[in-house]
């Protein structure tokens, strides 16, 4: 896959005319990545409260999730804006059942049995969005890059929660245990996420400035973050 830029020019995009006008591969990649990442939140959203709030323990941690599915919701509202501005609509993803939507259909996370399971999607999971949402915070389409500014401290209160959830059951061996299983159980999809590190479409991504690494390097660098958090636990990383 070759790009239509000269490899010597820097991108910057503004405006949906300017975006609109831009080559057709830089537009076909840029939408591909801003619709995976607003039908994630809306998956995220309604994680949380079809999958999540279920096993939550008690009122209090049921609010905490419903409190974040609100915020997902949020987030998903922003992508879908952008989205509009350009031409795109994402209505069709509200009328989804949420195993059904393209980018986690299949996965364990819908699943979730155990409120440890619960607890690493969030400490563990949830990282692999901040680190590609970190990366479109910078990205060429400034519109797109302005909007997931303002989505990244939410994120991080996610992982705080999650991260809670988890110390609170690492403190008895059986919670330790059973965080064991979810990691275990889970890890693969974590891992899935990022695609495939031969990707070509990854590549171009970060030639037309789009993102800052490639697939594979993005899933090293969560695999960096999320390692001592694992190991903090007392867990083991999976193979």
């Amino acid at each position: 896959m070759s790009s239509s830029v000269p490899v010597d020019e820097a991108v910057v995009v503004r405006t949906p005319e300017e975006f609109l006008a831009m080559p057709e591969d830089y537009r076909e990649i840029a939408v591909r990545g801003m619709i995976v990442n607003t039908e994630g939140e809306l998956s995220g959203a309604d994680d949380y409260i079809q999958v999540f709030l279920p096993l939550a323990p008690n009122a209090e941690e049921r609010q905490v999730c419903a409190e974040r599915a609100v915020e997902e919701y949020d987030h998903y509202k922003i992508g879908k804006r952008i989205l509009a501005d350009i031409g795109v609509d994402t209505g069709y993803m509200e009328q989804q059942r949420l195993a059904d939507r393209d980018l986690f259909a299949g996965h364990e996370f819908h699943t979730c049995t155990t409120w440890a399971e619960r607890g690493i999607f969030s400490y563990i999971g949830e990282e692999t969005a901040m680190v590609m949402i970190s990366e479109f915070a910078q990205s060429s389409y400034k519109p797109w890059a302005e909007a997931v500014r303002t989505i990244i401290l939410d994120e991080k209160v996610h992982i705080a929660h999650g991260a809670r959830v988890c110390r609170n059951l690492a403190r008895t061996e059986e919670g330790r245990e059973e965080l064991q299983q979810g990691l275990d159980r889970l890890w693969p999809g974590f891992n899935r996420i990022f695609g495939s590190a031969r990707s070509e479409r990854s590549k171009l991504a970060v030639r037309f400035g789009l993102r800052q690494t490639t697939n594979g390097e993005a899933r090293d660098i969560w695999r960096a973050k999320v390692t001592p958090r694992i190991e903090g636990l007392g867990l083991k990383v999976p193979e």
